[in-house]
């Protein structure tokens, strides 16, 4: 009878909560008991995790000194991070098939494989830059306190970071880069060598001698102490311009740019000063303007356009200008009116009597 009665009040009842606390206490103590169980495989997982983040840590640090002792300290920080988080990946990884032994590692792995393309669609741009980086920190195209010109900014690296390379511009300012943006364009590196070559163009007079004029400025220029004497000084004629004949004078220094922008000066003034010393001319370039009106009805007409028709030699119909033309134009008018309109009545006392 008492189990009849107890099967009868464990039956659901329609449209009404049952509250069974006994089944409930059952579960939780299945959990507490699973949970003792699994306590051996915890200590260990958590063990085995340690020791790896363990091991990151000490990977990492081998690394950076490794770099450190090529003067490669970006690369250190970025390469050990990167293989700091795989170990320590690795490890979690490890920890979880210990604490749950039905987990089959080839699952986790292949779930990762799912989830890192998932990832990767979502961090694109992140990791596009992180990996660009990586490349261009291992290739060293360029390194830190390099002059590098790239998308119309130049400047000084102060250092390459995972995400951007951040420069230095030579007015005070800062521009962070991506990376990806300098590893998929053009870099000018300014100061990959230690020397670098300028020019400058000087036009003479074409009444001047060239070879003197080069000689002039060769001279000026190799006298001056920052201009590397290894190559030496080279001025060549260049191009006979409108008004003078062009000289493109050559010359190398340090390639750092403040080095090149004070000694261009310093060639500038020892030009100019030279010049004027050997007494050659620098002429400025000189324009003539002529305005010529092509919409009167006497274009074309030498004997009647009144400007831009070169004069003939026997003098007969030499070009007018339009102030001439009009004077001439108001004679005539007033030759051919008639002297009774010649002029209007100015006052009473001429106006016709009419009575």
């Amino acid at each position: 009878m008492l189990l009849q009665s107890d099967s009868a009040r464990l039956k659901d009842v329609p449209q009404q909560i049952d509250m069974n606390f006994g089944t409930a206490v059952e579960r939780v103590d299945k959990w507490v008991d699973g949970l003792v169980r699994m306590i051996p495989n915890l200590v260990v997982a958590v063990v085995v995790v340690a020791l790896f983040y363990g091991l990151g840590y000490l990977a990492r640090k081998i690394i950076r000194q490794r770099t450190s002792k090529k003067q490669r300290d970006n690369l250190g920080d970025v390469l050990g991070g990167f293989v700091r988080w795989v170990i320590i990946v690795l490890g979690f990884l490890l920890g979880a098939t210990i604490v749950i032994p039905s987990l089959d590692p080839g699952d986790l792995i292949a779930g990762l494989g799912v989830s890192s393309v998932a990832i990767g669609f979502a961090f694109k741009d992140i990791l596009q830059n992180w990996l660009a980086g990586l490349l261009i920190l291992l290739r060293q195209p360029f390194e830190n306190g390099d002059q590098i010109e790239v998308n119309d900014y130049e400047g000084t690296v102060e250092r390459i970071e995972t995400r951007a390379t951040i420069i230095k511009t030579y007015d005070g300012q800062r521009v962070v880069i991506p990376n990806s943006d300098i590893y998929t364009n053009s870099v000018l590196v300014k100061t990959a060598h230690d020397k670098r070559r300028s020019e400058y163009d000087v036009g003479i007079g074409y009444g001047d001698g060239i070879e003197e004029a080069c000689e002039v400025i060769r001279k000026a220029v190799d006298a001056i102490p920052e201009v590397e004497t290894d190559p030496g000084v080279e001025t060549f004629p260049w191009d006979l311009a409108a008004s003078w004949v062009s000289i493109r004078v050559r010359w190398w220094t340090h390639s750092s740019r403040a080095n090149v922008v004070h000694v261009r000066a310093k060639v500038i003034r020892a030009i100019k000063d030279a010049l004027d010393e050997a007494h050659i001319d620098m002429p400025y370039n000189t324009e003539v303007h002529l305005f010529h009106d092509q919409t009167e009805a006497t274009e074309g007409n030498r004997s009647k356009q009144r400007e831009g028709w070169p004069a003939p030699k026997d003098g007969s119909t030499q070009p007018r200008w339009k102030a001439q033309m009009a004077a001439k134009k108001e004679e005539e008018e007033a030759e051919s009116k008639p002297e009774s309109y010649d002029r209007a009545p100015k006052s009473d006392e001429e106006k016709p009597d009419r009575r």
